[in-house]
């Protein structure tokens, strides 16, 4: 078993270690843009995003997430381990509305680049979920758009904006 390690790593041209840090960072930065409806980017000059997908995940968000935000409201909800959507803010955003609108009862679970976590939920008659807050630094941030129950599928559409 060794000397076929060894012959590979002289094929290759370096040792496993190197493969296995290169394999980690780009298994990273891969899981890190994945989304599983959409991406949307904002800057001044593209302050508005709209997204759309459907919740039905039976993962507990707060398991993989938070229980509590930043702000100690509650993270709830079921959704998919993997998050809804990704999005990319350009530069600083002193105040951001996420709203989701489904007609039906869904969370919202946000987490920045930074580690910070923003949890919604009820809004409005039909109980669908937003985050409405300040501060809002330049990076990459994962959306979950989750339901009050697990495997609950429902359409939405978010619109995030100043």
């Amino acid at each position: 078993m060794n000397s076929a390690i060894a012959i590979f790593q002289k094929i290759v041209g370096f040792k496993l270690g190197t493969l296995a840090i290169i394999a980690a960072f780009a298994n990273v930065s891969a899981i890190a843009q994945e989304a599983n409806f959409g991406k949307v980017a904002l800057s001044t000059a593209n302050p508005v995003g709209r997204l759309s997908g459907s919740t039905g995940g039976s993962i507990s968000l707060p398991a993989i997430i938070s229980n509590m935000d930043y702000r100690n409201n509650r993270c709830l909800g079921f959704g998919d381990s993997k998050p809804d959507h990704i999005l990319t803010l350009e530069q600083n955003f002193p105040s951001l509305s996420l709203r989701v609108s489904s007609g039906s009862d869904t969370t919202l679970v946000v987490q920045g680049a930074d580690g910070i976590v923003r949890c919604g939920d009820d809004t409005g008659a039909q109980k669908d979920a937003s985050i409405v807050d300040t501060n809002w630094k330049p990076g990459i941030y994962r959306i979950w758009v989750g339901s009050a129950a697990p495997s609950s599928q429902r359409n939405y559409r978010l619109t995030i904006q100043p």
